[in-house]
């Protein structure tokens, strides 16, 4: 046989040979090897009763509906206000203040510098960012009879207006308990060792807690202070706005009309001692 035969025969047999190991490919059962992506970190539950499913957050998260909260009782604003900022924010940013977006968005509420919402740095600002919001509401004539959805388009300029909507019931579940009308609403764990500790982290504490309600009457207790609380309502406010921030600040436990949140658990349990005129807030004390 020729070189060139011999080629060709050897060209037939590779052929052949490549033919069959693709349907013998063809028939195995290859399966991706299971990847387990880890869970995002959910820290705090809030519940505003047996009608409504809770809703979960992470620490980060959960201190800016808070915020968010806050800015809205200090400007005045009605329940159904506070609900369509959360709602936004839950759709614009998942309660994250991101340092980033679509175009120049920013913050809690994708708030552009372009489009005259304030300088980067304000918008990166959550009480800046909430207090911009309100105010454009606020000149929505309206808005308080809107679905949740059309009051936060009216503000937004969206270009998916009916998205807002879908975080209508857990927005109103995180109202409900910030606002205070739910007793022990707001449980939240604080994993590992707290951030600050003793002085530091009751001064920060007091800081960022006047920064968001205004100016608030405190007295040093122990390792930590005492809100005074005008009513039960008021009382909520404070105690589940403090839960929301345990984790960043150091805080230890709260007590508050006959109940008490510990860190160690991170939930609320019965408690002799705690009244309804103040709360009280433990930080950790220096290791």
């Amino acid at each position: 046989m020729s070189v060139r035969g011999r080629g060709v025969v050897v060209g037939i047999v590779a052929l052949f040979l490549v033919a069959a190991f693709g349907v013998w490919l063809s028939k195995q059962d290859f399966k991706a090897p299971a990847i387990t992506l880890p869970a995002p970190s959910r820290d705090c539950t809030v519940r505003a009763g047996d009608d409504s499913p809770p809703v979960t957050l992470d620490a980060a998260q959960m201190a800016n509906a808070a915020t968010i909260t806050a800015v809205g009782v200090r400007r005045k604003i009605p329940e159904r206000g506070v609900v369509v900022a959360l709602a936004t924010a839950l759709q614009e940013s998942k309660l994250e203040n991101l340092p980033g977006g679509d175009r120049d968005s920013l913050g809690l509420f994708q708030q552009r510098p372009s489009q005259g919402w304030g300088k980067p740095e304000q918008i990166r600002d959550p009480r800046y960012a909430a207090g911009k919001f309100y105010s454009g509401l606020k000149k929505v004539r309206g808005w308080q009879d809107m679905r949740v959805t059309d009051a936060a388009q009216a503000v937004q300029r969206s270009a998916y207006p009916e998205a807002y909507e879908k975080w209508s019931d857990e927005a109103g579940v995180l109202a409900a308990a910030l606002l205070g009308r739910a007793t022990g609403a707001v449980a939240c764990t604080v994993p590992g060792e707290p951030l600050m500790r003793g002085v530091l982290a009751a001064t920060s504490l007091t800081k960022v807690l006047n920064l968001d309600w205004g100016t608030v009457e405190t007295v040093p207790e122990g390792a930590g202070f005492a809100v005074a609380a005008a009513d039960v309502t008021a009382g909520w406010r404070y105690a589940h706005w403090l839960v929301s921030h345990a984790t960043d600040h150091g805080v230890k436990t709260v007590r508050f009309a006959g109940l008490e949140w510990s860190a160690d658990g991170g939930r609320w349990s019965k408690v002799d001692g705690a009244g309804s005129t103040q709360v009280q807030a433990e930080v950790f004390a220096d290791a």
